[in-house]
C-alpha cells in the first residue's frame, strides 16, 4: 500500500497479530526532500521498538504476543509531505509449522486414513 505522511503529522497503520506469526515489513520514503521519516512499532505489551529516521527498511520478526502491533510513521519535523510505501507479509504458524503446510498434512493424513478404511472395508466384502 501506498500513502502520504503530512508535514508536522504521524501516520499509523495496525496490524492485528497471533503468537508464532511471522512478519515481513519493507517500507520505502520518498518526497520531495530528504527521504526520511521516524518509523517506530508499539507491540501489544506496550513495548515500543524505534527504528529512527528511516528512507527504506527491511525489518522481520515473529510475534510473542496476541494483539494489535501499530505501526507510527512520523513526519512531525517536516513541512514537506512524505510517500510511504509499505509491503508487508504476515504468514500464520500452527505448532512451529507454516500454516498452509500444516493444513496440507492434515489434508494429506485425511486422504490416506479414507483409503486405509476403503480398502479394509472392500476385503470384508
Amino acid at each position: 500500500m501506498s500513502f502520504t505522511v503530512p508535514g508536522g503529522e504521524t501516520v499509523t497503520r495496525t496490524l492485528d497479530l497471533a503468537v508464532e506469526d511471522h512478519v515481513t515489513i519493507i517500507l520505502t520514503v520518498g518526497g520531495q526532500s530528504e527521504s526520511a521519516i521516524d518509523f517506530y512499532v508499539t507491540f501489544p505489551n506496550g513495548t515500543v521498538k524505534d527504528f529512527g529516521k528511516v528512507g527504506y527498511l527491511d525489518y522481520r520478526f515473529v510475534c510473542d504476543s496476541k494483539g494489535e502491533y501499530i505501526m507510527h510513521f512520523s513526519n512531525a519535523d517536516s513541512t514537506l509531505e512524505k510517500q510511504v510505501t509499505l509491503n508487508y507479509e504476515v504468514q500464520p504458524y500452527i505448532l512451529g509449522v507454516p500454516q498452509m503446510f500444516f493444513l496440507v498434512i492434515i489434508i494429506a493424513v485425511i486422504c490416506v486414513a479414507a483409503m486405509a478404511v476403503f480398502v479394509l472395508m472392500g476385503k470384508r466384502l
